[in-house]
């Protein structure tokens, strides 16, 4: 049985023998999705959503790092869905793993107060007043063109349980913003780590995770280095990508 079609690639995931379909004409997944699936804590018995999912790429880590009941995945694009959907058969997950091909605003992934984690790499760029763009599927993914940041973080909100956990990957320029609507939705960062290209290079990403209805103390952990040297990752990398 072939999974892909015309343009595809298989990708392999260096993790549970996990692969993934890509299509370099649309948005490949990037090292924050990775970065984000290693910072998720999930046990046995929780259900996790994965908002703003693309071609599934965190829902398939998640199945191999964390022991959650189950992950579904949530996407706008009904091809890049299409394509999420069959990476999950063609690994076999189903059982464990389905992809929602919706609109997050709409309450698609479940009913309020009903999910134990959701992650969400949400769009990084933010449209101005009276700015347009061509909604391709790779705008789609990195500007706030069918999604914006207060959108995502509310719907994150709406359905985690009371104590809940939200994990969200995203740029420390706007990490403002990103505060401002955790406490707005009344989630409340418990725990930031930033990702720094080199050790000597401003950090270009942040992981937050944030407690619906926590108590205020945040920890920021030790910041992660992605690369030691030109294209040679460091140890933490190589752990989290399975290398």
């Amino acid at each position: 049985m072939t999974f892909l079609k015309p343009g595809e690639r298989i990708d392999d995931l260096q993790r549970s023998q996990l692969g993934i379909i890509q299509n370099p004409a649309h948005f490949c997944f990037g090292t924050d999705a990775v970065l984000l699936s290693g910072f998720v804590r999930a046990g046995g018995k929780e259900r996790v959503v994965d908002l703003c999912t693309g071609n599934g790429i965190i829902p398939l880590l998640l199945s191999a790092k964390t022991r959650a009941k189950e992950i579904t995945g949530v996407e706008i694009q009904a091809e890049i869905a299409d394509m999420a959907r069959r990476s999950v058969a063609m690994n076999g997950l189903e059982e464990r793993v389905r992809i929602l091909h919706g609109d997050l605003r709409e309450g698609i992934a479940g009913a309020s107060g009903s999910v134990d984690v959701v992650s969400c790499n949400p769009p990084y760029m933010a449209l101005r007043r009276g700015e347009q763009s061509q909604a391709t599927s790779r705008a789609i993914a990195r500007q706030e063109i069918c999604c914006s940041l207060e959108e995502a973080v509310n719907e994150t909100a709406r359905l985690l349980k009371n104590g809940g956990r939200a994990y969200f990957v995203y740029r420390p320029h706007r990490l403002d913003e990103l505060f401002a609507a955790c406490n707005a939705a009344r989630l409340t960062p418990k725990r930031m780590k930033f990702a720094h290209p080199y050790s000597e290079r401003e950090a270009n990403l942040v992981l937050l995770e944030a407690v619906k209805g926590g108590g205020s103390f945040l920890r920021v952990e030790a910041p992660i280095i992605v690369f030691r040297s030109p294209g040679v990752y460091s140890d933490e990398i190589r752990d989290i990508y399975g290398y």
